[in-house]
């Protein structure tokens, strides 16, 4: 008979706070809660008042590791509710600045966070340079996310927080003779990711989830433009998503929850996957064809096997924008401030992210509403932590607390920045 209490009152080396309370009375998990204890920040209040063109690099401060993803949704939203069409340029070199993030964020998350579960080790510091196969993991580890930083430095000027991209264009062009370099670099990074794609191939880990998948997408699997694609075939333009989104609250966590039209929902590049997989790159369906055999699936741990499949659609698909690309001078769209409403939504690597702003006539932001990726995943994540512990209360403590680290992290949620990051506490009842 297995009654116990968990309590994860600290999760550590992530970005931000989380935490973990667990109930356990004759066999039955009577309580789960997973909170996310960050303090408010309430940067969408901090916006109201600011100027228009303030909003993109004021936004993408939320975030240190995708803030890129948060510029090209504020810049996106912007543009919208100033009537701005961006140029075909432009476009092309945003998705750039993003590939360049995917590779680098989805690259940081699998080999430092989600690789040593399956290796069995606590980092990727354990490897043991002397053994050439985990010698060749650690190289691998920095050449892949090498080549997302120096793709996003060289296109929009750094790999975080760039400066180049802003409402209507770009402040300064990339240098077209860094071009072969950069194709050099990226090919040089695919053996790593198809490595990697394969170890995630083979990973046995397992816990089946019955949700509604979404993503947005379009045709060349850009992660910045598109429709709402839903599990159940359902296409919702992105003027009419944010009537589908309904808030939870949740009176333990500070960040806002939500159900997606009433359902528990999935975002991120599983959803993608599962929804989309026909629409990468033709050298990556090649290439990572037996792994995306696995697709559709239900596996949350395979969140992790597509996010190493993403990372090779972006390097290829930006191989063949840059060997493609020829860049003409152009400045940024001219501004002209005016009363409106912008809506914004791209795939960050974490899944959707949604930006909604209304300016007065003088082009100051009178309101601002964000919904992140984790907000998305959020419940999702406390009913798989639930029925993962229900299911296995026979494992024990030690190790349940264990499986709930690398659940939480096959999620990737923003404050998954750590190979084992829970400070464990336990009150037997």
């Amino acid at each position: 008979m297995h009654t116990f209490d968990l309590n994860i009152g600290e999760i550590s080396k992530i970005e931000g706070k989380a935490s973990l309370s667990v109930k356990v009375e004759n066999d039955t998990v009577t309580e789960c809660k997973f909170a996310i204890t960050e303090f408010k920040r309430f940067y969408t209040m901090a916006l109201r008042g600011k100027d228009v063109m303030a909003l993109p690099q004021l936004s993408c401060r939320i975030c240190g590791t995708c803030s890129n993803a948060h510029l090209m949704c504020a810049i996106k939203a912007a543009e919208h509710a100033l009537g701005i069409v961006p140029s075909e340029q432009t476009e092309t070199l945003r998705k750039l600045v993003n590939f360049g993030l995917i590779i680098r964020d989805h690259g940081l998350h699998c080999y430092v966070f989600a690789l040593p579960d399956i290796l069995g080790i606590d980092n990727i510091l354990e490897l043991d340079e002397n053994n050439p196969d985990e010698h060749q993991l650690l190289d691998d580890t920095f050449i892949v996310k090498a080549a997302g930083n120096e793709l996003s430095k060289a296109i929009g000027g750094k790999s975080v927080h760039a400066p180049y991209p802003t409402i209507g264009g770009f402040t300064k062009l990339p240098d077209q003779q860094t071009f072969p370099a950069l194709i050099n670099k990226l090919e040089e990074a695919r053996p790593s990711v198809l490595r990697l794609i394969k170890i995630f191939f083979d990973c046995p880990f397992e816990l089946l989830r019955d949700v509604e998948f979404l993503a947005y997408m379009d045709p060349t699997f850009s992660f910045l433009n598109g429709a709402m694609l839903r599990t159940n075939g359902e296409t919702i333009p992105e003027a009419e998503i944010a009537k589908y989104y309904e808030y939870v609250s949740i009176p333990y966590s500070h960040a806002s929850g939500y159900h997606f039209d009433g359902k528990v929902q999935m975002t991120g590049a599983l959803a993608r996957l599962n929804i989309a997989r026909d629409r990468l790159h033709p050298r990556t369906k090649e290439d990572a064809s037996e792994a995306l055999a696995k697709f559709p699936s239900k596996n949350i741990y395979h969140n992790n096997l597509a996010q190493a499949i993403e990372i090779l659609h972006a390097i290829d698909s930006s191989i063949e924008i840059l060997k493609n690309l020829t860049l003409t001078p152009e400045r940024p769209a001219m501004i002209k401030r005016q009363q409106g409403t912008g809506v914004g939504m791209i795939e960050a690597p974490r899944g959707l992210l949604y930006y909604k702003i209304t300016l007065n006539d003088k082009g100051s932001m009178s309101d601002v509403q964000i919904i992140v990726p984790t907000g998305q995943n959020q419940i999702g994540i406390e009913e798989g932590l639930h029925q993962y512990i229900q299911d296995h209360l026979e494992k024990g403590q030690d190790q349940l607390a264990g499986d709930a680290e690398r659940i939480v992290r096959a999620y990737d949620p923003c404050m998954s920045c750590a190979s084992h990051f829970l400070k464990v506490k336990w009150q037997k009842g």
